[in-house]
């Protein structure tokens, strides 16, 4: 039972990260890509200030299942796991955390960027500021 809960949080997990990283190119799953970043940085600095800065509610739940199971490794954050998976790979907690920051950063400039980008294509697209706001448009004698 718990390695098949242990492959599930691979899963979601992963795709879960999947989704922070991409999730802002669609317009169709902007929002949703608002929520789930907003909460992974909930986790990260707001749990986090009492946890350890970056501390992830996920990591920490499938932290403990690989325990349960014995397959930790000393691993202390999600991306160093996943890049010992790898065979032949091994990272320091440092590089992880740099690439894991680093990540973060590029994901909040370009959901910044479309978000900014898509507000001023939203404005310069909709009706005149009169009409948006109700007020008959104004007209020219002729």
């Amino acid at each position: 039972m718990l390695q098949s809960i242990n492959i599930l949080c691979f899963a979601l997990h992963n795709v879960l990260i999947v989704f922070n990283l991409v999730g802002w190119i669609w317009p169709r799953t902007r929002k949703l890509h608002l929520i789930t970043i907003g909460a992974t940085l909930c986790s990260w600095l707001g749990m986090g200030a009492w946890y350890g800065w970056g501390y992830c509610l996920c990591a920490d739940w499938h932290f403990q299942i690989r325990r349960q199971l014995g397959l930790h490794n000393g691993e202390s954050s999600y991306t160093e796991l996943l890049f010992n998976q790898i065979p032949g790979v091994t990272v320091s907690r440092t590089f992880a955390d740099v690439v894991t920051v680093g990540g973060l950063v590029l994901i909040l400039v370009a959901t910044a960027a479309v978000w900014v980008r898509q507000g001023s294509t939203t404005k310069h697209l909709s009706p005149d500021a009169n009409e948006s706001s109700g007020d008959p448009p104004s007209r020219t004698p002729e």
